[in-house]
């Protein structure tokens, strides 16, 4: 059996470095993709993912990719023409779109992240329902039915919660009230009023 290649989104918080190590200790050879949101959020994010990406190698004593993407200009594309409460899922469903070309230009098998059910307003079952429908290719979550203590102790066990838990690194686009139960054919609406196509390709 051929081993499988994956691409991580890899935040910079607690759950993806997580996600990471648990597909890693099954053998899975994976490529980590970090979208830079600055000047949206502080340095945090950035750096955080690159020091836990390097303690993830140490588990593993092998390289692992990090492409580092820049993602505010979609970011300010999505606050100025969209439904600000679908911001979190428009947003979600770009990023994912970007995995998936990474994927295709990798040869990897499938996407992967740390997302789990309910701890944050794009993780709803409606809206994971809603942003997977942007791509075609499987998206694999390790921490599904996670509680966030189980996935903090295990975050303590391979050392990456100190890093992770450092403050900071909050995106300052996010609505007061985000969607929690985004319907498909009103976040398609929406993005018609982006030009999804040309984001991609400059990506």
């Amino acid at each position: 059996m051929r081993s499988m290649k994956a691409i991580a989104l890899i935040s910079g918080g607690i759950d993806s470095p997580v996600a990471v190590y648990l597909m890693m200790k099954q053998g899975v050879d994976v490529v980590a993709l970090h979208l830079d949101t600055r000047p949206y959020s502080d340095e945090t994010p950035f750096e955080r993912t690159k020091q836990v990406i390097k303690i993830l190698e140490k588990h593993f004593n092998k390289k692992i990719p990090l492409k580092i993407i820049p993602h505010a200009k979609n970011q300010k594309e999505i606050a100025a023409n969209a439904d600000k409460h679908l911001r979190c899922v428009l947003c979600r469903r770009i990023m994912y779109r970007i995995a998936e070309k990474l994927a295709e230009k990798e040869g990897a098998d499938f996407i992967f992240t740390g997302e789990a059910i309910g701890q944050k307003a794009s993780q709803t079952l409606e809206n994971l329902y809603v942003i997977d429908k942007a791509i075609s290719m499987p998206v694999l979550r390790p921490l599904i039915g996670f509680d966030k203590e189980d996935t903090i102790k295990i975050a303590k066990e391979i050392g990456t919660f100190d890093t992770t838990a450092i403050r900071g690194g909050c995106c300052s686009l996010v609505p007061d009230l985000p969607a929690t139960r985004a319907v498909l054919e009103r976040v398609e609406d929406e993005e018609k009023k982006i030009n999804i196509e040309k984001i991609i390709k400059e990506i």
